[in-house]
Formats: structure tokens, sequence, C-alpha cells
């Protein structure tokens, strides 16, 4: 389909006082043809005087003239692109790794570098034509999140499980070269891309240091329905430990050779080693905190500001739904944040049946496993959720039970919060207004 579809006008705005509706298509700005948002986005960034080529449901063409003031949006509003689908077949891969009977998009795998710019997602590049990668350079989509996962050739083939695909560290040097910023994962297999192999890979990645701002090394995830797939084997606790104490001084090291914040070990790793976080300082300004570093410390940091400013609330008892890695810190959270607001504050750690027991975040737990995990606790008042283990927007858990079927189950109010300190603080306080 042609254009761009036009899924709403913003009322007041330049396209709405011409007469633009929603259901019109835009096909192109000033002659350039639009393929997509950034399309749009790029050709309208600067221009005051733009012509629009519009197209109506019934096929008749509008060319429409537009002055505006520097910088005045045009009121329109587009639908997300369809994501790219990746031909990788990742021997690590959790799509392939997940039980049947979720909803229809978490079994979507996308690979497309267009998503990498707008939301942060990771991609491999390894389906990356030439001309899409002269786009990224002609039209500086900056910065980007490239999975590695290693730099050399024939290993990278077998991680993805794809043959001739480009060799990513010349992909990342024309990017360096048109000034694209780019931030790096590696996941990490035992026994595969561990060892010299990601001496190799950190060492490379750090030659195109600031260009490439910063590298995560995270652990492969593993669920129970993990069948006919490649054998790999799990992050144990002695294993992190023991990649904990050989990488984290390397990764000072690096920060003091590069002049700044580079290599992360993902929280993962040290919440199964048992072992204290690096400094909030040593994170920088957190590049990777969506790819699970620096949240537990950060999550840390901002509970004892929380705390230090909780005043009384009153008397009654919550239960706060965690993750299993994340039950110590929060458990001490609330533990701290009952003393200071007068409140019985029960941390519930839920155990993850869908996926199973070694998937510990709180993110993957699904309504079944909080029903699961409620049958012998004393709720109290009210049950807290962290928002992240919600479909945004929609209120409803992995496995499609939603807030009013756990309420129902849960025999309490029920009540979604910001997955942060001062999220839960917030929420507790609202529960007394309400």
């Amino acid at each position: 389909m042609k254009g761009l579809f036009i899924e709403a006008v913003s009322p007041g705005s330049i396209a709405d006082r011409m007469d633009v509706k929603a259901g019109d298509r835009l096909l192109a700005v000033n002659g350039q043809l639009l393929r997509d948002i950034i399309d749009y986005s790029y050709y309208t960034a600067s221009e005051e005087e733009l012509l629009l080529e519009i197209e109506k449901p019934d096929g008749e063409l509008w060319e429409m003239e537009v002055e505006r003031e520097p910088g005045e949006p045009l009121g329109l509003l587009f639908p997300a692109p369809e994501p790219a689908r990746c031909a990788n077949n990742c021997l690590f891969c959790f799509v392939h790794q997940l039980p049947k009977g979720l909803r229809k998009p978490l079994y979507v795998k996308d690979e497309d570098y267009r998503l990498s710019f707008l939301n942060g997602n990771y991609v491999t590049l390894a389906n990356l034509e030439n001309s899409e990668l002269f786009r990224i350079a002609e039209q500086h989509l900056s910065p980007l999140y490239i999975s590695v996962h290693s730099t050399n050739p024939i290993l990278r083939e077998q991680l993805l499980g794809k043959k001739n695909i480009p060799p990513i560290l010349d992909q990342l040097q024309k990017l360096a070269s048109a000034r694209i910023v780019m931030h790096a994962q590696v996941v990490l297999c035992p026994a595969l891309n561990d060892g010299v192999e990601l001496e190799r890979t950190v060492s490379d990645l750090a030659a195109l240091y600031p260009s490439v701002r910063s590298l995560a090394v995270v652990p492969l995830g593993l669920t129970r329905h993990r069948r006919n797939l490649p054998r790999l084997t799990a992050v144990d606790a002695v294993y992190a430990a023991e990649f904990v104490a050989t990488w984290e001084p390397k990764a000072r090291a690096l920060r003091k050779r590069v002049g700044g914040a580079f290599l992360f070990l993902a929280d993962e790793f040290y919440l199964k080693a048992g072992q204290p976080f690096p400094r909030t300082i040593e994170y920088g300004d957190y590049p990777q905190i969506e790819n699970g570093v620096g949240m537990a410390p950060l999550f840390m940091k901002e509970a004892a500001q929380v705390v230090r400013r909780a005043r009384p609330i009153g008397k009654f008892r919550a239960t706060v739904v965690t993750g299993v890695s994340s039950f110590g810190f929060v458990a001490d959270f609330l533990e701290k944040l009952g003393e200071k607001t007068g409140l019985d504050l029960a941390p519930l750690a839920v155990e993850n049946r869908l996926f199973g027991s070694t998937v510990t975040v709180s993110g993957l737990l699904s309504g079944k496993d909080i029903i699961a995990a409620l049958a012998e606790h004393e709720t109290g008042m009210a049950l807290l959720v962290p928002d992240v283990m919600l479909k945004e927007g929609v209120g409803i858990f992995l496995d499609d039970v939603s807030l009013a079927e756990l309420e129902r189950r849960a025999g309490c109010r029920v009540a979604v919060f910001d997955s942060t300190p001062r999220g839960c603080y917030r929420a507790l306080r609202e529960l007394i207004k309400n």
C-alpha cells in the first residue's frame, strides 16, 4: 500500500484546518514518496513550506501547500510501522521457547532497524540490505541498538542460525563512519561465546568507542518449553559468580582506557551470584537500563530516597507482587517503607510456572502464576501489581488473564503501579484516598 495511512488528525492543527481526515493517505512531501513514518519525520523536520500529496478514500488526489511556523507540527498521526520479520534462527531465541496458547503478537520475531531507531529494539543487522544501510546513514537514524553476540564471523553464523550474513564489524565501521551512535549487546551462551570469544568481541567493539557507545552482556534465557532445539547450558549461580569476578574488573579497566562507561554486566549476573552491584556512578547515564542493566541498583537508590521522605499513611495490610530474582531488594524496601508509613507490607515472590523456574524476572509472570501464589497467602486490603507484568494500555497479563479476573480471584482490590519505589509509594497513598 503506497503512502502513509492517517490514523487520526489532532483537533485545531494545520491538517485539521485544511480538512485532512482520518482515513486519508499521505503519499508524498515535497515530491518525496513516503515509505514510513521515519520518511515523514525526515522530510517534514525543518521545512517551513511543504507540498503535501493526499489521497482520499475514494481515490481523489489533493495537493496542499502548507506554510507553518518553525517546528509547528502538522497534526497527523500514523499507526506504528508493521515490523519486518526476522529471518534468523538464533540458537537461544526466546520466541522459539514459548508455550502454545499465548497472544499471537508474542510469537512475532521482528528484525527491523526502524524499530531499533524508534523504540530501542535490538536488531542483528544480519538481514540488512545495502540500500537500508545507506538510508540509515543518509537520514542519520541514530542511535541504533544492535545484537552482536560475537564478532567472530563463523561463530556468529552459528549463533544466529543463518549462513552468509554480512560481517558485523564491516557494518559497524560503516555506521561509525556515518556518525551513528550504537549500543550493542551480547547474549551470553556458556561454552559458546564466552571466554576467549567474549574477549575478542569486547576488544573489537571497544575499538569502535565512542561510536559503539555501550556494550551489555546478558545471560541467555531458557524456558521449560525448550523442545527439539539445540542443547544449551544455563547460567547458574556458580557460573554467574565466576563471570562477575572475571569481568567486573575488566569493565572497570575498560572504563579507564576508553574514558567512559562502556561494558556492562546485566543485573541478573549479580542477582544469581548473590553479589553486590557496582556503584551507581559506574552505570554512567544508564544506556542499557531497558536491557536489564542497572535496573536493580537504580531501584535500590530510589528506594532509599523514598523511605527517607515517606510519611505515615495508615494501618492496613497490602501485598506487593514481585519476581523471584527481585524479591530480596523489594522485600528490603517494603520492610523499611512499612516502618515509616505504619503499613503492613508483604512482598510476594511469584514462581514462574508458565515458563519454568529458571525464568525469574517480574515482567514475564502470568496472571495464573500470581493466582497460584495467592493460594496460601494472606493478601490484606489490596494486591499491588507492577505495570511491567501487563500489556501496555490493555491491562491483561501474558496469558490473557485480566485485572478484573485477578481481583475476583484475589478477593481484594488490585492496584497497578509504576514499577519503581516512587510508583509503589504513590499507589499505597492512593489506596487511602479511594
